[in-house]
């Protein structure tokens, strides 16, 4: 039998330990790669994280960029860019990041035969400086926001140097193009594991809503994610919110929260927090609709394919979402979700009253999203990866 080949896919969201409410989506992603390469995953330390460990079949390693230890808050919970937000402080981390990673880099790439590094910025910047074969993918932010000065340039080095090029939609794509008009990179998502979700992990009255149904919001609570025009469209929306989520705008979202609750005669809407992926398949199939009300942040900023719809949508659970980033490029409005604008409350309000009051045309979309879930399963994605990573690994060997 023919030896793996190693793969390093280098990222800053990862689960921190098992079981974590962090992202998992490059995990899930590397753990069906694994079929094709000998995986090692390196990502940033996390206080309370293991340096060195195995998730399900996956070699992590993690690497410090600070000698206080507790002082490695750059990355987690979250992503870098809202941390550094939360705490101005934070940036002072950035460039020990950068060169931290860069000496685990040089120490670890002769072991391995080729790159998978997620985000432009650090891992695809990082890579940038070393010969070894990479693919880089773009998620969101990174290629959509920093497009100035030096930071622009390094985009466009790692752009250019890197095997191959991948973005999660096309959206994303038209953005890369505009920093290098040459480059025609790989559209190619995040997904879902459909086996892990789906309408039979439904649990009656879940939310303690009683005969109230439940909309659902799950992300992280920043400013692209919209949050605070789904709270202002459920003043006219005869269900409960259930928000699940945590991040740097919690405490203001709660504020407009508490001021919709004491209008009302009951509870209206909750925060539930950051919730594992375990916990997630269960909320999923226990709401009756999931709303993604993204906008383009004031930083340019924007969503590239966000999971939790893809995970939706393995569950059955129709989904409401803005015409933001990548989303309608998946959304086929009216057939597999319902698509309304940025920002538009009264939009809201509609398309998530339609799904309450009409149960065929609901159920017609949950046959449809079901059906759209299955071309994004992790097992199809992975071989659009592997082939990448492989076409990388050839195209240096004939050099």
């Amino acid at each position: 039998m023919m030896k793996k080949k190693r793969l390093l896919v280098t990222a800053s969201t990862f689960p921190r330990w098992k079981d974590d409410t962090e992202p998992r989506f490059v995990l899930d992603l590397c753990i069906h790669m694994a079929n094709d390469f000998d995986v090692t995953v390196l990502v940033p330390a996390a206080v309370g994280a293991a340096d060195k460990e195995i998730i399900e079949g996956v070699n992590v390693i993690r690497y410090h960029y600070f000698p206080i230890h507790k002082w490695e808050t750059l990355c987690y919970p979250g992503a870098i860019v809202p941390r550094i937000k939360e705490k101005k402080i934070r940036v002072l981390l950035v460039p020990f990041l950068f060169m931290a990673l860069w000496l685990n880099l040089f120490r670890l790439l002769p072991k391995y035969d080729m790159v998978h590094a997620h985000w432009l910025i650090p891992q695809g910047i990082v890579q940038s400086f070393f010969k070894k074969p990479y693919i880089v993918t773009g998620h969101g932010g990174d290629v959509t926001s920093l497009n100035q000065g030096v930071i622009k340039k390094l985009k466009v080095r790692c752009l250019k140097r890197a095997s191959g090029v991948t973005v999660v939609s096309e959206h994303l794509k038209n953005k890369v193009k505009e920093l290098v008009p040459e480059l025609e990179p790989d559209v190619i998502s995040m997904g879902v594991d459909t086996k892990k979700f789906g309408r039979q992990y439904y649990q009656p009255d879940y939310f303690g809503q009683g005969d109230k149904r439940v909309v659902l919001f799950v992300g992280r609570l920043a400013e692209k994610k919209g949050v605070t025009y789904l709270i202002e469209a459920m003043k006219n929306i005869d269900a409960m919110l259930v928000i699940v989520g945590d991040g740097p705008l919690r405490n203001s979202l709660e504020e407009q929260v508490k001021a919709v609750n004491d209008s009302m005669d009951t509870v209206k809407i909750v925060f539930w927090g950051a919730k594992a992926h375990a916990e997630l398949r269960d909320i999923y199939a226990s709401a009756d609709i999931l709303v993604i009300p993204s906008i383009t942040a004031a930083n340019g900023d924007q969503e590239g394919v966000p999971t939790v719809l893809f995970e939706a949508m393995a569950s059955g659970l129709p989904t409401v979402a803005s015409r933001s980033g990548g989303i309608v490029e998946i959304i086929e409005d009216g057939r597999n979700g319902l698509l309304v604008d940025e920002k538009n409350v009264d939009g809201i309000v509609k398309a998530v009253n339609r799904l309450l009051t009409d149960r065929s045309f609901l159920e017609s979309i949950q046959t449809a999203e079901m059906e759209t879930a299955k071309r994004y399963d992790y097992k199809v994605l992975a071989k659009r990866y592997s082939r990448l990573v492989c076409m990388a690994y050839l195209g240096q060997s004939l050099v």
